[in-house]
């Protein structure tokens, strides 16, 4: 089992990244807020899951922590769910998210994930009913960090955007359309910003397919 890797990193995807590790290129996908983190020439050290598969080459997957990577985890028990889908609910959702979702029986929480429909989300609330709870420390321990200066954080969201394909006219408008849309974000962390920003990218890309569907 691979646990954790450190190493340069090569290249950085879409949904992917390149580290080479003691000579070797390892191919790492991973959520656009952790890929956003990362730069090419630059070092990563990335909590691991290797998921083998039948008849196929095995997937490593990537998380800024051991958090998001218990999500993950716990998630591909479930019937249904492979690593793909897992990975989507941990780019559109933080680990306290799906904790509070299931807490909460939140199905809308879950059908906001790319490809998870009702039923999906059902079999998700059900089957983890009772796991996964937000410990006390764990919120005392994310209200002490404190949130990163926010020019910092725009410029950060603004690179990440860029190294996934925007034009860096289109990643600046679109930080500052969040921004604007949502204030209190200013004082958020880049992974928060980030993950909204993605959010109203890709409903302004649904609305725009479904408005020339309209024509």
């Amino acid at each position: 089992m691979i646990s954790s890797i450190r190493g340069d990193v090569l290249h950085v995807g879409l949904d992917h990244a390149v580290v080479e590790v003691s000579g070797f290129g390892l191919t790492v996908f991973a959520t656009p807020a952790t890929l956003g983190t990362l730069r090419s020439g630059g070092a990563a050290f990335l909590q691991t899951s290797f998921v083998p598969r039948q008849d196929e080459a095995p997937l490593l997957f990537g998380f800024a922590d051991a958090d998001e990577r218990e999500i993950f985890t716990t998630l591909l028990g479930i019937s249904g769910v492979g690593p793909r889908l897992a990975l989507a609910v941990l780019s559109v959702h933080t680990p306290d998210d799906v904790r509070r979702a299931i807490q909460t029986s939140d199905t809308a929480a879950f059908t906001k994930v790319p490809g998870i429909g009702k039923k999906t989300a059902q079999r998700i609330l059900l089957e983890l009913a009772g796991k996964l709870v937000i410990e006390p420390e764990q919120t005392q321990n994310g209200a002490a960090a404190g949130p990163e200066p926010a020019s910092s954080t725009v410029a950060e969201v603004r690179s990440a955007l860029t190294s996934l394909g925007w034009t860096e006219k289109d990643a600046a408008a679109a930080v500052d359309a969040t921004l604007q849309q949502a204030p209190e974000l200013a004082e958020a962390d880049t992974a928060t910003v980030l993950r909204t920003t993605l959010r109203s990218l890709g409903s302004a890309k649904a609305a725009g397919a479904a408005g020339g569907g309209s024509r």
